[in-house]
C-alpha cells in the first residue's frame, strides 16, 4: 500500500534519495508498509488480514499519544472472523512523522482516516467498512462516519471522547487554555497517568514501558485541537444515522462516561447500543481478563450481525 507523492520526486533527485524518509525511530518508510498524507507526511500502516477473502473491512482509529500497533489483539479477533483490519499512526504519533502530540488541525486526523479508507475500498470494492475507534480515536470514527455519512456500515466506539473531562473543561482552564496557545502553544500540561488506563497492572506495565507510546506532557496546542474536535462532535451527532455499539467504563478518568450517554441521547440511529462496565477503566480492550474478554465478545458479535444485515441489505439493492 505504497503511495508516491510524485510531487516529491524533482527531477534533480534519484528516485528512492540517498537518505530516504525514516521513521522518527530511524527506520526507512520504504521497509515498512505507509501512506502519504495530503501534506506531504510518511505515516506508517498496519495490516492484519484474513486467511480467507475478507467478508468486510474495519479501520481502527487509535487514541491520543499511542499508536496502531497496540490494538494487535482486537484485530487477531477481527481477522478471525474473516475481516481485513487496517490502522494507520496518527500524524505526530507511532512511527509516523510529525511533531509528537502535535496537529496543526484536529481535521487532519480524519482527512488521512478518509484517504486510508477510500485507498482499502479500492483495492476491495463492494465490501462493508466499519469504524472501530478507542478515546480520540472515537472522535475522530465519528467525525469521520459525520463527513461520509453513507458510506459505513456500523461504527463501533470504545471510551470514545465525546464530552471534555470535568478536569480540563472549566471555563476559566478553557479560556486560560485558549490564552496559552496564542503565547505558549507548546507549554506542557502534564502527562497522562497510566494507573487510570486500565486496572490490570500487566497492561499498566506494557503501557509505561512501550517505547512508541508519548509519555511526555499534552502541549496547550495539542488541548485546543482535542476542545475544538469536542466542539465539532456536538454539532455532528445530530447526523450519526448508522449502527452503534458504544463501550464505556463508568468511572472512566481520561473520557468521561457522560459523553457516551449524550451520544446516545442524540444520535438519531435507529440502532445504538450501549454497554457500561461498572468498575473498568478507560482501556477496556486491555483492561482486567474478564472485562476484555466481554468486550471483544462482544464487539465479534455485534459486528457479525451487522455484516449480515449489510449483506443481506446489499442482496435486495
Amino acid at each position: 500500500m505504497e503511495q508516491k507523492k510524485s510531487s516529491l520526486g524533482h527531477s534533480s533527485r534519484m528516485p528512492e534519495e540517498s537518505s530516504p524518509r525514516k521513521t522518527p525511530q530511524n527506520v526507512p518508510y520504504r521497509d515498512l508498509p505507509h501512506l502519504v498524507n495530503a501534506d506531504g507526511q510518511y505515516l506508517f500502516c498496519r495490516y492484519w488480514k484474513p486467511s480467507t477473502p475478507p467478508r468486510g473491512l474495519v479501520f481502527v482509529a487509535h487514541g491520543a499519544g499511542e499508536h496502531c500497533c497496540r490494538y494487535d489483539d482486537l484485530a487477531q479477533m477481527l481477522t478471525g472472523i474473516n475481516f481485513f483490519v487496517f490502522a494507520h499512526d496518527h500524524v505526530g504519533h507511532g512511527q509516523s512523522e510529525g511533531d509528537r502530540m502535535v496537529v496543526s488541525d484536529f481535521h487532519v486526523f480524519v482527512r488521512d482516516s478518509l484517504q486510508h479508507i477510500d485507498l482499502m475500498k479500492k483495492d476491495h470494492p463492494g465490501l462493508p467498512v466499519f469504524l472501530l475507534g478507542h478515546s480520540m480515536g472515537g472522535a475522530i470514527s465519528i467525525l469521520t462516519a459525520c463527513e461520509r455519512p453513507n458510506d459505513f456500515s456500523g461504527m463501533v466506539l470504545i471510551s470514545p471522547l465525546v464530552v471534555a473531562s470535568p478536569d480540563v473543561a472549566t471555563p476559566i482552564k478553557v479560556f486560560a487554555a485558549k490564552i496559552l496557545n496564542l503565547v505558549l502553544p507548546n507549554l506542557s500540561l502534564g502527562s497522562i497517568d497510566p494507573n487510570v488506563v486500565s486496572r490490570n497492572k500487566k497492561e499498566v506495565d506494557s503501557y509505561t514501558t512501550d517505547p512508541l507510546v508519548y509519555h511526555g506532557g499534552m502541549k496547550v496546542s495539542f488541548v485546543i485541537q482535542l476542545l475544538n474536535a469536542i466542539a465539532k462532535i456536538e454539532r455532528a451527532l445530530p447526523k450519526l444515522t448508522l449502527p452503534l455499539l458504544v463501550l464505556h467504563g463508568s468511572p472512566d478518568k481520561l473520557c468521561d462516561i457522560k459523553g457516551s450517554y449524550l451520544l446516545m441521547d442524540t444520535a438519531p440511529s435507529q440502532d445504538k447500543t450501549l454497554k457500561v462496565y461498572d468498575e473498568a477503566y478507560h482501556a477496556l480492550h486491555k483492561e482486567l481478563p474478564e472485562v476484555t474478554a466481554s468486550v471483544l465478545k462482544e464487539i465479534q458479535s455485534w459486528i457479525s450481525q451487522k455484516l449480515s444485515a449489510a449483506a443481506e441489505e446489499a442482496r435486495h439493492s
